[in-house]
Parts: structure tokens; C-alpha cells; sequence
């Protein structure tokens, strides 16, 4: 009982804190903007960790925070062998795969009407299929190494970058259209100084989409077929072990990675598109 009482204490003052934060003077700067956040995960982390100490959890149903971050010391060598595999090989070589490749196919799409109305609605349809489907397949197509979950990601984020890259292609007006064509601007003038500035922010959009599906679609695949290392292959050969620690160990590494992923895509929006409105 007592460490049910110490987890409502602190739960209580966590939100206290934050309240005088959010709402103080002191409200905008950086460092309280920052501090929020990081106050509300460490008092969710204090409190699991009192609760599963309190209610006396059985570690194969709930493992307490410690037991994770022991695995995360123990075990560092494998974790690291595995994010490897998963992140910097199946995650991002198909990130960049799929995203250039609907880079590509969004200008080629831009220049024809008739393939901006056959791609999109294609796209739709391949975006709806459920990766459990498709990953089997493309995991027989390309074995089981880490090149088949590539092109899971690549699928993956293929759509998303697609659909928001022509929808920013059109962004712009006709007066601004106008105003190329008097300074006699061809297609491609038009398009790199005019039609991709203003499509940034949409394009950005769907790049950070991407950086979430990524992750998750390596993950998934490696469920379908993998040599023995991986994130997806320890999840579910630690999962089948009882071993939930280790499984939680995984998906605190795959979390900081995806948000160190979006965060780096968002910094470079930041850096690209400093002059639109929604970065003032």
C-alpha cells in the first residue's frame, strides 16, 4: 500500500508542476517547453515502476522499469547488433528508397493529367493493403536478410510521400503561375523556383510520415522471416521465451529511434521552410 500511495503522491506532484510551468511567465522559453514533457515521462515511469512494486505484478505480465533498463545494460551488445539490422539497414535504406521513388514518380504524375488520376487512386488502394499481407510475400521474393524489409518500408512510405508531393505540386495559384510564364520560365525554371518552394511544406509532411512507418514496417516484416537478429526476430523470439523485459527493452530502443528519426526530419523542415508561415 505504501508504494501505492508514494505513485499518487508523485502523480500528483508531476501534474502540479506542470500546471505552474505550462501556465507561468515562463510558459514559451525553450528549456520549460522542453521540461514538460520530460517531467510527465520520468512521473509515468515512477509510477509503473511503484505500482508493479506495489501490486506485487507478475514480471511475465508487466515488467518494472528497472528490469528494462537492466536488460538495456545487459544486453547492449544485442540490442545494438539489432537496431543495425532493423534501423539502419531495413529502415532506412527503404525509407530513402520509397522516398525518392515517389519523389519521382510525383513529377512524372505532375506532368500528366492522365497519370495524377490513374496513380492516386492506385495509391489509395496499396496504402489500404495490410502489411501483414505484403510482408510475407515480399519476405519470399527477397529471403529473409534485410533487404526484403527494405522493400516493405519502401511500400511502406511510397504512398504517403506520394500523395503528399502532388498535392503540393498544385498548391500554387494562378497568378504566380502567371507571373513565371511573363519572365518566359519553362517547366523546370517554374518548378525548382516556384512549384517545389511552395510544395515544401507538404512534401515535409509526408517525409515525416514516413519516418513512423518505416520503423514499423521493418519491425513487422522481420516477424515474417529473418536471420537470427533483428528487432522484430528478438520480439517475437522473446515474447515466445517469456522474456518481457527484453521485449520491452526493444521497444524503448525502436521508440527513441523513431522519435530521434522524426525529430531530425522535423529539424530539417525547420531549416528548409524557416519562411512559411507555420514556421514563424
Amino acid at each position: 500500500m505504501m508504494y501505492v500511495l508514494l505513485a499518487f503522491g508523485i502523480w500528483a506532484a508531476g501534474w502540479w508542476l506542470n500546471l505552474r510551468l505550462s501556465n507561468g511567465s515562463s510558459a514559451e522559453l525553450t528549456a520549460v517547453k522542453i521540461a514538460v514533457p520530460a517531467i510527465f515521462g520520468l512521473t509515468i515511469v515512477i509510477v509503473w515502476e511503484l505500482m508493479v512494486r506495489g501490486f506485487e505484478v507478475n514480471p511475465v505480465i508487466l515488467p518494472a522499469p528497472t528490469s528494462v533498463l537492466a536488460r538495456l545494460a545487459d544486453e547492449g551488445s544485442i540490442l545494438w547488433a539489432d537496431f543495425k539490422q532493423t534501423v539502419l539497414k531495413g529502415a532506412l535504406v527503404g525509407y530513402i528508397i520509397g522516398a525518392i521513388a515517389a519523389f519521382a514518380v510525383a513529377i512524372l504524375a505532375d506532368r500528366s493529367e492522365f497519370l495524377t488520376r490513374g496513380i492516386l487512386p492506385v495509391g489509395g488502394f496499396m496504402a489500404a493493403l495490410p502489411i501483414v499481407g505484403t510482408a510475407p510475400i515480399l519476405v519470399k521474393w527477397l529471403g529473409s536478410d534485410w533487404e526484403s524489409k527494405a522493400a516493405v518500408v519502401a511500400v511502406m512510405v511510397f504512398f504517403p510521400i506520394l500523395v503528399n508531393t502532388v498535392a503540393g505540386l498544385k498548391d500554387t495559384n494562378a497568378m504566380q503561375r502567371d507571373l513565371m510564364r511573363t519572365y518566359a520560365a519553362g517547366y523546370w525554371p517554374t518548378l525548382f523556383k516556384l512549384r517545389l518552394p511552395s510544395a515544401a511544406p507538404f512534401i515535409f509532411n509526408g517525409l515525416k510520415i514516413g519516418t513512423t512507418l518505416a520503423l514499423i514496417g521493418a519491425i513487422v516484416a522481420e516477424f515474417f522471416g529473418s536471420p537470427t537478429v533483428g528487432m522484430g526476430f528478438r520480439i517475437s523470439t522473446s515474447f515466445g521465451q517469456l522474456a518481457l523485459d527484453m521485449v520491452w527493452a526493444e521497444i524503448v530502443v525502436a521508440a527513441l529511434a523513431g522519435s530521434a528519426f522524426y525529430g531530425a526530419m522535423t529539424w530539417v523542415e525547420k531549416r528548409v521552410t524557416f519562411w512559411h508561415p507555420s514556421q514563424r
